[in-house]
């Protein structure tokens, strides 16, 4: 495809699915393939006169690791990029792939059993096999979405730009997970075009942190991304997200509020990491889970909040 226009009406048309790095494409059965690697002006940054800029969605993951203005501008996201899969895997995989790309739950990918995804009425997982899935309860299907830099965005309010519809915040591109049947919201014929960023936040504090099941190239059990500015020893503002433990990327507010206006000490961070705790109802054999998200989000905000 040489337009972002013929791409959308190949996908209406055919029922394909859009192909960029290909990289979750090509590891399950797909539909017909709708390449966007061809289409001018998907690619790059391009930085605004307030100092915002604009990511194309086929931007790779190592791009964005290599731009060094991106780096110092968004921290909490370069960290978290850095932490995808392989340094192969990152020269391919692109911006707008690991936000739309399915999830990976075993029987959705497994083509002896249906789900809500694949036209039947139930979660497989909520009597089955569960080790990995989500803790905190959004709806019917429990298949935590894979896209850690969807937390990271999350954090920074940022924007979708997609061809077909007005621009959504990051947050609206997966709703309140309380539809089984999709991992994102965009329709057929709808394209992510870039990730717009707001103006960088001077003094920005930032980390991204994750638990896995092996030290490389593996998918999260739980991450957390975190921003705070501090005065002094008090923290002044604060964003915090969490993925890998509900159907959707979380943002958590309750555990920024309990940040904001607090000293940074061990005990604030620990009563904050419970707010987030509080919410989950995990299923039996989860329930790790929850102790691991607590951990990881005090991690992330001792690692934010701690000098550099």
């Amino acid at each position: 495809m040489t337009t972002i226009e013929a791409a959308a009406q190949a996908v209406r048309d055919t029922g394909g699915e859009l192909r960029a790095g290909g990289t979750d494409v090509m590891s399950r059965a797909a539909g017909t393939p709708v390449d966007l690697l061809g289409i001018p002006g998907l690619r790059g940054t391009e930085w605004r006169p307030d100092g915002s800029a604009r990511i194309g969605a086929l931007t790779s993951i190592a791009d964005v690791l290599a731009d060094d203005r991106l780096a110092a501008a968004y921290p909490a996201l370069a960290a978290t990029a850095a932490a995808i899969a392989t340094p192969q895997i990152r020269n391919v995989a692109t911006v707008g792939g690991n936000l739309l790309q399915r999830n990976r739950c075993w029987y959705l990918r497994h083509p002896a059993f249906t789900c809500h995804q694949t036209g039947g009425d139930s979660c497989p997982a909520r009597d089955g096999a569960h080790l990995y899935s989500a803790v905190v309860d959004q709806g019917p299907c429990i298949a935590p979405h894979p896209s850690s830099l969807a937390v990271a965005l999350l954090t920074y309010a940022a924007t979708a730009d997609v061809h077909g519809r007005s621009p959504l915040e990051i947050a609206e591109l997966y709703g309140d997970g309380t539809d089984p049947t999709r991992d994102h919201l965009l329709n057929p014929g709808e394209i992510l075009q870039a990730v717009l960023m707001p103006a960088p936040t001077p003094g920005e504090r930032a980390a991204y942190r994750r638990a896995t099941a092996r030290e490389m190239a593996e998918w999260p059990l739980v991450e957390a991304v975190a921003r705070l500015t501090l005065d002094g020893d008090t923290i002044a503002s604060a964003t915090v997200a969490a993925g890998g433990v509900a159907r959707t990327p979380l943002l958590l507010p309750e555990v920024a509020d309990a940040l904001v206006g607090k000293p940074a000490t061990e005990e604030t961070l620990a009563a904050a990491a419970d707010l987030a705790a509080a919410r989950c109802s995990p299923l039996p054999n989860n329930a790790y889970k929850v102790a691991l998200l607590r951990a990881t989000l005090i991690d992330t905000l001792t690692a934010c909040s701690s000098p550099s």
